[in-house]
């Protein structure tokens, strides 16, 4: 009974990979993919990230929090 409950279990967390298609990558980054859904939570974590200086790749010289340019 334990064999028969692992192999089905197994099959069951086998089956839900899935490898995401390359054009499906746009969507994870959308409004709904995002894992808070209070809109506070939201714009605290993005008050966050400008107040860290951490929200680099703007094509400039940029570093980190820490003042290291």
């Amino acid at each position: 009974m334990g064999r028969l409950f692992f192999l089905w279990l197994l099959l069951i967390v086998a089956s839900s990979c899935v490898a995401v298609r390359e054009y499906d990558k746009v969507y994870v980054n959308d409004e709904e993919m995002q894992l808070s859904a209070r809109p506070c939570e939201r714009f605290e974590t993005n008050f966050h990230i400008y107040r860290e200086a951490s929200s680099g790749a703007n094509g400039g010289k940029t570093g980190g929090g820490c003042g290291c340019n």
